[in-house]
């Protein structure tokens, strides 16, 4: 394990530079712009898109959808990374966080629009991704393989244990339950559930996302607004901490940018490339309707969840902050371990008793439904690997590749868990990023027939032909149905 923890490091350190920090915001700022500030001209509509919609035998509704991808951006990132964030990179890590999410709405925007342009339908549903844009929309066939087997080893190994560990970690804090015994818990229960298919995964999706995301919201209003006074001073001290100006945290500000953007890009994933596979599922009647719901569901994890996590563990003084040779700039709480005791400690000073169950509980479920789409999103690839000769076998091998990685995450220590993640997220971000950037075009030409057809007063229908978006067939064999049916009626 001492090896693993160097090399995990060392490759860490290759992999999060200032390049990925860098595209990460610039990537975000370029669809900000070039979609006309999108994430907040369309707000109204992404509200009205999310419930509009039914499923269908090949694809889930657009709230499902929704639920899905929510499912994979609501994790123990909410909970443990914003801890983690502010533990390294001080209280102005959390303005990053919000940075990385208003400009990664847009990103989100693109690679979401693009899944549906380019998906296809297998085996009777919807598939689609990096992987399916790439080939049809760059033509790069090596390139999109490459991201299936990258994004496959990612959701599939390197990512479910940070999960499974934050969930062994609320137990142990909250129950006293051996790591051990969680981890097997979570795999029982997940097989169940990953073996029942995609729309099994949809339906817990959409009952559980709600419910878990409303009480956590609500109980961090609550311990807010019995620190309102306070307030202003921390929206202060994490503006200022951010800016570098804040005198005890003025020598952090390049860490606060790392980890504010390190961990609101392992919250939100917006532009890492997880998103989309959720985005191709959705039965709508224009790729436009699906990108602006996922955009939306970047504000939902980042300036909501994880906001609510870090006023709350800000506002109670419930936290620690560690500067870069490892001693400590601020000392609230004692040598306690870095991670979701912060926030167990925050929801227990208010609520004796009750925080530490209450935030193992949230974790629990928002940790678990993050694994679910995990384990999604590395189906869909191998899928897209294996599309031509049949994927059963190795669905199963994913499958139970995936339940082991959830058990050694569980009982493994943290930080190597979370390096092991840390690893996957930059990789898959690495490869979308460029990919999305040069493939913009048609996600914009969508954007623009789809804002035309509202101002017409229409229900946008999406028809690629007319809009000269080659490689789309799925939508141009539904475009030539439609006209078929217009002319049998005429």
């Amino acid at each position: 394990m001492e090896l693993l923890e160097k090399v995990v490091s060392f490759i860490n350190g290759l992999v999060w530079n200032n390049w990925l920090i860098g595209m990460c915001l610039l990537s975000g700022l370029f669809f900000t712009i070039v979609t006309r500030f999108l994430q907040v001209r369309h707000i109204k509509e992404m509200v009205r898109l999310l419930f509009k919609g039914e499923s269908s035998e090949s694809g889930v509704s657009s709230f499902q959808a929704f639920a899905i991808s929510i499912s994979g951006r609501v994790g123990t990132g909410n909970i443990a990374g914003v801890a983690t964030a502010i533990a390294l990179g001080g209280p102005g890590a959390l303005f990053w966080m919000w940075v990385i999410a208003f400009v990664g709405a847009g990103s989100a925007y693109v690679e979401s629009a693009l899944a549906q342009i380019y998906k296809e339908k297998q085996n009777g549903e919807y598939r689609g991704g990096p992987a399916y844009y790439i080939e049809k929309g760059l033509g790069q066939k090596w390139y999109a393989v490459l991201f299936a087997v990258i994004t496959m080893l990612a959701m599939g190994l390197f990512m479910p244990g940070v999960q499974s560990n934050s969930i062994a970690l609320g137990m142990q804090e909250a129950f006293s339950i051996s790591p051990m015994i969680t981890g097997i818990g979570i795999v029982c229960i997940l097989g169940l559930i990953i073996f029942g298919g995609v729309k099994r995964i949809g339906k817990v999706a959409e009952v559980v996302v709600p419910f878990m995301a409303i009480a956590y919201i609500l109980v961090s209003l609550v311990i807010i607004g019995m620190h309102i006074t306070e307030l202003p001073g921390v929206f202060k001290l994490i503006v200022s901490s951010a800016i570098g100006v804040q005198p005890v945290f003025g020598g952090l500000l390049g860490y606060a940018v790392l980890w504010g953007v390190k961990r609101g890009i392992y919250s939100n994933e917006a532009g890492q490339g997880t998103g989309p596979h959720a985005a191709a599922a959705a039965e709508v009647t224009h790729p436009v309707k699906q990108g602006l719901v996922q955009a939306f569901s970047v504000y939902i994890d980042t300036l909501f969840v994880c906001s609510a996590t870090g006023f709350m563990i800000i506002i109670t003084g419930m936290y620690n902050v560690i500067g870069p040779g490892g001693d400590f700039i601020v000392n609230k709480i004692g040598d306690v371990s870095i991670g979701p005791v912060y926030t167990q400690m925050a929801v227990e000073s208010v609520f004796p008793g009750f925080g530490s169950i209450f935030v193992a509980i949230s974790l629990l479920f928002f940790a678990f439904t993050t694994i679910m789409a995990y384990y999604y999103i590395a189906e869909c690839n191998v899928a897209y690997l294996t599309k031509d000769n049949g994927n059963k076998w190795l669905i199963n091998v994913l499958r139970f590749a995936l339940l082991g990685a959830v058990l050694f995450g569980a009982v493994q220590k943290a930080e190597v868990i979370w390096g092991i993640g840390d690893i996957g997220v930059a990789l898959m971000a690495y490869l979308n990023i460029v990919a999305i950037i040069l493939l913009r075009k048609p996600a914009l030409v969508a954007l623009k027939d789809y804002e035309e057809q509202k101002k017409a007063g229409l229900d946008p229908v999406f028809n690629p032909v007319k809009l000269g978006i080659k490689n789309a067939d799925f939508w141009v064999q539904c475009a030539d149905e439609i006209d078929d049916y217009v002319e049998e009626i005429n």
